[in-house]
């Protein structure tokens, strides 16, 4: 990967529905380059995915909690228990004093409450903690 890609990704993750000649325009390229840059970073999984940024408070999804989940066991193999509670943006296997920290988005506190119910439900899961975000001063994507 060389910089006119890490520009490419750069302009992409700003406005992912740039056509081709704008983003060659951008980085001194023709469409037709650009888009055969942006095909092999799609390739090689540089690019997983374009999506759109929604504003969760606009959609009914206001309340942001981290959640540590504490075990009996390695979690590390039970991934698509939490995948399958919908309310979960993310999960990653941990270090310390807790086994995995899940991102959750709910309506209402109550919700919330659900969320951690049914967290309790996984085979191995011990405990629970959440930290409920009050406010969010930014989140940014990872630097190309």
């Amino acid at each position: 990967m060389d910089g006119i890609d890490r520009q490419l990704l750069a302009l992409l993750q700003e406005d992912a529905s740039r056509s081709y000649a704008a983003l060659g325009e951008a980085v001194g390229l023709s469409a037709g380059a650009t888009h055969e840059r942006v095909r092999k970073l799609r390739e090689r999984g540089v690019i997983r995915r374009t999506s759109v940024e929604v504003d969760p408070a606009a959609v009914g999804r206001g309340v942001l909690a981290f959640v540590t989940v504490t075990s009996s066991r390695w979690m590390g193999e039970s991934g698509d228990a939490f995948a399958a509670i919908p309310e979960i943006l993310e999960a990653h296997v941990i270090a310390g004093s807790a086994s995995v920290l899940v991102k959750v988005r709910t309506t209402t506190t109550e919700q919330l409450q659900d969320v951690l119910r049914r967290l309790y439900a996984i085979p191995g899961v011990s405990g629970t903690r959440a930290t409920v975000a009050l406010e969010t001063f930014f989140e940014r994507p990872v630097a190309p």
